[in-house]
């Protein structure tokens, strides 16, 4: 649900015309942000990509071997168990790492040294993640292949497995296991220089104008049983669907769909969040979608209409460039509210 920060625009036809100008003009200048790539050296973590409880751990042991950085810690956590420390799968698997028993009992650490190994606590099980990591990276280090890939296939399918194929084995499981956490990285690392636009942003913000006036619906998808009505995450999640991209259906898993453009960097088709925690996405509460000059679409609140509403907020939290892949390699948590 969005706070009532945001100034509506003055009449959807005018506004339709505005935000035209709007999305001509950013897009004619996308041009000056296709040339950077992402350089090398140290991985940083993105702006509260990581719940800051469990920032500090993450940063650490994320660097304890070359194998895996910061980002790919927290992209195998949060596909693990989205952040919660007290989850458990119907195969036992438990905890925020969800180590099963037998495997805990081998390679759990006592990660913050007071003397016992809980796998329900993640100043344990969190840096149990890290070294399992290197360990199994040690296994098939002299494996043919990009060392990180290789370490992912061993978690998912064995080191056996790894070393008899020279590499990511030909498993379906294991190359997706490996493709999700590697996109899921991208999220979940600060970018360094400038993210690529996006191909799919010009129709998810039609299908978006296309319902300005539309009154708002908590947990409204667009059926016709709810009258055509959206909540803010449910018409994100609606507009992408359109371009043939399936965003997960609350707001706080949809941020981690793609790279994380800074402020300035901003295109028409980026995401918009906003939360009252600035160092946890898992505590967003609201989504919009940007269309230039400062401005979004976006479902606000009970009571109000689909409409234009400035971005520049003291809830603002950041911004996400939806890619294919990274909607793709998302869990549907499903936890928070849209």
């Amino acid at each position: 649900m969005r706070k009532v920060w945001a100034v509506t625009g003055a009449g959807v036809g005018l506004c339709l015309c505005f935000v035209a100008l709007l999305v001509v003009g950013t897009y004619s200048a996308a041009a000056g942000l296709m040339g950077g790539k992402n350089g090398g050296g140290p991985v940083a973590l993105a702006k509260g990509a990581v719940p800051a409880l469990y920032q500090p751990l993450v940063q650490k042991w994320g660097n304890l071997c070359p194998a895996i950085n910061p980002a790919l810690l927290a992209a195998q956590l949060y596909q693990e168990s989205g952040w919660n420390p007290k989850a458990q799968s119907p195969a036992a698997a438990q905890g925020i790492a969800q180590f099963i028993p037998g495997t805990w009992a081998t390679h759990g650490v006592d990660g913050d040294g007071d003397g016992d190994r809980d796998v329900w606590d993640p100043a344990d099980a969190i840096p149990s993640a890290a070294s399992y990591d290197c360990e199994l990276a040690g296994y098939v280090k002299k494996a043919p292949g990009d060392q990180t890939d290789n370490m992912l296939a061993a978690y998912n399918a064995g080191a056996y497995a790894v070393i008899k194929y020279g590499g990511v084995p030909p498993y379906r499981e294991t190359q997706n296991y490996v493709k999700i956490i590697r996109t899921l990285e991208k999220s979940f690392a600060r970018p360094v220089g400038r993210v690529q636009p996006s191909q799919q942003a010009a129709g998810a913000i039609y299908y978006a104008q296309q319902k300005l006036g539309t009154p708002y619906l908590w947990g409204g998808e667009g059926r016709p049983e709810e009258g055509g009505r959206f909540d803010c995450s449910g018409l994100t999640q609606a507009a992408y669907d359109t371009v043939g991209i399936k965003l997960p259906r609350v707001a706080n898993d949809q941020y981690n769909a793609g790279p994380h453009p800074s402020r300035d960097e901003l295109l028409p088709g980026d995401l918009v969040f906003f939360s009252d925690d600035p160092a946890n996405s898992r505590a967003i509460r609201h989504v919009g979608l940007y269309v230039g000059g400062g401005y979004m679409i976006n479902a606000p609140y009970t009571g109000a209409v689909i409409r234009f509403d400035k971005i520049d907020t003291p809830d603002y939290f950041g911004a996400t460039r939806v890619t294919k892949d990274g909607a793709e390699a998302l869990p549907d948590h499903g936890r928070n509210s849209p």
